[in-house]
C-alpha cells in the first residue's frame, strides 16, 4: 500500500523511540521515573473543574459548536490579553479558539505557504512546528540556537535566496527546550525583519506564565537570563512576566500569538487554547479549522472562561511549584558534578550532555533508561543543534527528582 509522500518527513521520530524504551524498561521490572514529557502532573483547579462539571447536566450544551457559539469564551480570552498585557484585543476578528495550540500551529501553514515555501523555524523547537510546515508541503530553514547567543536566532545568518522564498517565521519564548525567555528588544527586531520581508511572525506563547522570579531561589541565577520583564511596584507585589509579540507589534501587522491552558491552568488533556492576531490571519486559519472540525465541547470552554476570568492564585502556586522543583533539580545535578544553567521559565531543565554521550543524546537517553529508569528526552528529537543536550521534565516532586539524579549519579559513574 503506497501512502502520500507528505509523510516521509513524519516518520523519524525521536519521542515515539523514547515510549519503546520505557515500556522495555518497565517489562524489565524497572520503576520508570518518567521525565520525557512536559505534561503537568498539578491537578486542575476546582472552580474549572466545578464549572465543565456543572455544563454535563446542561443538555444545551451537547451539541456541535459553531465559531457563533464560542462568543464568550473569546470575549474572556480578549479580556485576559488587555488585562495581562494592555493590548487592544477585538473578540469577533482577532480571536479563534482551538483544541489546543498544538491545532493552530500545526494548521496554520496550511492557510500560508505555497508548495516549496520556506518556513524559518527554530533548531531546536518544538516537533509539532515542522510537522505542520512538512504536511502544507513547504521547506523549513532552522535558525540555530547556540547558547553563546542566548538560546536567540540570528536572522542576518539567513541566506538571501532562503528569505526570498519565505512566507514565515516562527518563535516560541520563553522557549521549548532551552527554557530561554526573548527581551522585548529581541521581539522588536523580530518584527521589524518579518516586515521588511514580508512574513507572517507566528509566536507559540505556551509558558507565558512559567517564569521564575529568582529574587526567592535558592539559587544564584545569571544576569543575562533575567531578560524577562520586572514589572515595578509594591515590593511585596512585583511580578515578572516573558513580554508578548504584541508588545512589538501592537497594531497585530505581521503576527498571530498561540496561547495554551495547559500550562498555565494545568489542563493539557482538555485541549483548549487560542490564537489572538491579526485579523487577516485569524481569518485565514478559521477557514482551515472550519474544514477540519467544529470545536470541543461548550462544557470544556466554560471551564476555560472560569480559568482566564477567575481567581489566579492557582497559577502562582504553580509556578512556585516548578520552581521549587528546579531547585532541587539542578542543585542535585550540581552535587555530582553536572553543571547546568539555572532555567529562568518553563518546566524544563537543558543540559548539556557528558563525555562520552556529547554526540548521541538517543543513545544517553536510551541507555539511562534501560539502565536506571529514568527517561528523559534526548535534545536531537527538537532538531540538529538539539543534539548534545538532554531536557528533563520537572513532572514529578522534588523527592522523586532527587532520587532521579541519584540514579543518574549511579549510570554517570
Amino acid at each position: 500500500m503506497k501512502f502520500a509522500d507528505r509523510l516521509q518527513p513524519l516518520q523519524f521520530n525521536v519521542f515515539a523511540d523514547m515510549d519503546r524504551a520505557k515500556s522495555l524498561a518497565r517489562i524489565a521490572g524497572k520503576n520508570v521515573i518518567d521525565l520525557s514529557l512536559g505534561s503537568s502532573d498539578l491537578p486542575t483547579a476546582a472552580h474549572i473543574t466545578e464549572a465543565i462539571a456543572l455544563s454535563l447536566s446542561d443538555s444545551s450544551t451537547h451539541g456541535y459548536l459553531l465559531f457563533n457559539g464560542t462568543k464568550s469564551f473569546r470575549e474572556a480570552a480578549a479580556t485576559w490579553y488587555e488585562q495581562k498585557f494592555g493590548i487592544s484585543v477585538n473578540p469577533e476578528t482577532e480571536v479563534l479558539p482551538l483544541i489546543g495550540s498544538q491545532e493552530g500551529t500545526a494548521h496554520l501553514p496550511l492557510a500560508i505557504l505555497n508548495p516549496g515555501d520556506f518556513a524559518l523555524l527554530l533548531d531546536p523547537g518544538y516537533p509539532s512546528h515542522a510537522g505542520g510546515v512538512y504536511l502544507a508541503g513547504g521547506q523549513i530553514y532552522p535558525m540555530p540556537l547556540l547558547a553563546e547567543n542566548q538560546f536567540l536566532p540570528v536572522f542576518d545568518d539567513i541566506p538571501k535566496p532562503v528569505l526570498a522564498q519565505s512566507k514565515m517565521m516562527v518563535l516560541s519564548y520563553p522557549h521549548n527546550p532551552t527554557s530561554a525567555i526573548a527581551p522585548l528588544a529581541f521581539f522588536e527586531k523580530a518584527v521589524a525583519f518579518c516586515r521588511e520581508h514580508r512574513l507572517v511572525l507566528v509566536h507559540d506563547f505556551p509558558y507565558v506564565d512559567l517564569v521564575f522570579d529568582d529574587r526567592h531561589s535558592s539559587i544564584e541565577a545569571e544576569p543575562k537570563q533575567r531578560a524577562y520583564q520586572d514589572i515595578p511596584g509594591n515590593e511585596e507585589h512585583r511580578k515578572v512576566m516573558a513580554p508578548s509579540i504584541f508588545q512589538a507589534d501592537p497594531d497585530k501587522s505581521v503576527s498571530i500569538e498561540f496561547f495554551t491552558l495547559s500550562k498555565s491552568y494545568n489542563m493539557g488533556g482538555f485541549r483548549v487554547g487560542y490564537a489572538i492576531g491579526n485579523a487577516q490571519i485569524i481569518e485565514a486559519l478559521r477557514q482551515v479549522k472550519a474544514t477540519v472540525d467544529f470545536n470541543q465541547y461548550q462544557g470544556i470552554l466554560n471551564g476555560a472562561i472560569a480559568a482566564l476570568t477567575g481567581p489566579q492564585d492557582t497559577v502562582k502556586t504553580s509556578v512556585e511549584t516548578f520552581r521549587q522543583r528546579r531547585d532541587t533539580f539542578v542543585s542535585a545535578l550540581q552535587d555530582i558534578g553536572w553543571e547546568v544553567p539555572l532555567p529562568p521559565a518553563t518546566m524544563y531543565v537543558w543540559a548539556k550532555l557528558p563525555e562520552p554521550w556529547a554526540l548521541d543524546s538517543v543513545k544517553f537517553c536510551t541507555e539511562l533508561v534501560e539502565s536506571t529508569g529514568v527517561a528523559a528526552s534526548p535534545g536531537a528529537g527538537f532538531g540538529k543543534s538539539g543534539e548534545g543536550y538532554v531536557r528533563f521534565a520537572l513532572v514529578e516532586s522534588p523527592e522523586i527528582l532527587a532520587e532521579a539524579v541519584r540514579r543518574i549519579a549511579d549510570f554517570l559513574s
